[in-house]
């Protein structure tokens, strides 16, 4: 048997490159992965990128203006270009047994198509029923929504989670193009829905669910799981 320490962790990442019908650009907000990604890295974990249609991953032009010298450095990296923003992974090509934790990264893109992935959410259902962690940050909380347990119970419901709240989502100006407030649906599904003040860090951890709430929290998701994989 394969030991965790040995096993990979699956950051999952959007293919949407605009909000909607709209022309405004969206995409992948770029800390949210790599924070989390090098914190893993320097642990010795390997990581994974997939994405619902594989390929190309864009970048949310938004998330570029938080971005500080260890972002840039892991954005200018040949490894990370290639593998998540170029050449990301498909969901059909990713066996869940190899993994021990997937990871949602958000920004704006994901609430198009991270919801209704079901190769996606059958891979994160497996993780957890292998004993493995089902994470995310911010919008990535969107590709939980959906996620079913075996016994056919939501994953989210009745759990304590977080994510981009609905005032986080009128403060950034978008709650007339997102499909839907990611607070409102999860509490639609059972969830006890955790949240601090808006836009500081903040991660909630319910057995081997790990959510952090806003573009801030991304090294605080890493963390805790490192604290439960250790």
């Amino acid at each position: 048997m394969q030991s965790s320490t040995m096993k990979k962790v699956l950051v999952v990442l959007t293919n949407t490159t605009r909000y909607g019908d709209t022309a405004d650009a969206t995409g992948l907000w770029l800390g949210e992965a790599t924070e989390f990604a090098l914190i893993m890295q320097n642990a010795g974990y390997d990581i994974d990128y997939v994405s619902p249609k594989g390929g190309f991953v864009p970048l949310d032009p938004r998330g570029m203006k938080y971005v500080d010298e260890e972002i840039m450095e892991f954005y200018e990296n040949d490894d990370f270009q290639k593998r998540a923003l170029s050449s990301s992974l498909s969901p059909e090509q990713i066996n869940p047994d190899d993994y021990i934790a997937i990871y949602y990264a958000g920004g704006h893109g994901v609430m198009w198509d991270f919801p209704n992935n079901q190769v996606l959410q059958k891979i994160a259902t497996s993780i957890y029923e292998n004993g493995g962690f089902v994470t995310s940050v911010c919008h990535g909380i969107a590709g939980l929504l959906n996620i079913r347990l075996s016994n056919g119970d939501y994953l989210i419901y009745d759990r304590e989670i977080t994510g981009f709240t609905k005032t986080e989502e009128i403060l950034a100006g978008k709650q007339k193009v997102v499909p839907f407030f990611n607070q409102v649906a999860a509490e639609h599904r059972g969830a006890k829905f955790m949240k601090r003040r808006a836009y500081r860090e903040y991660a909630v951890q319910d057995g081997h669910l790990i959510t952090g709430q806003n573009p801030f929290s991304a090294k605080a998701v890493a963390n805790l799981l490192l604290k439960n994989l250790g």
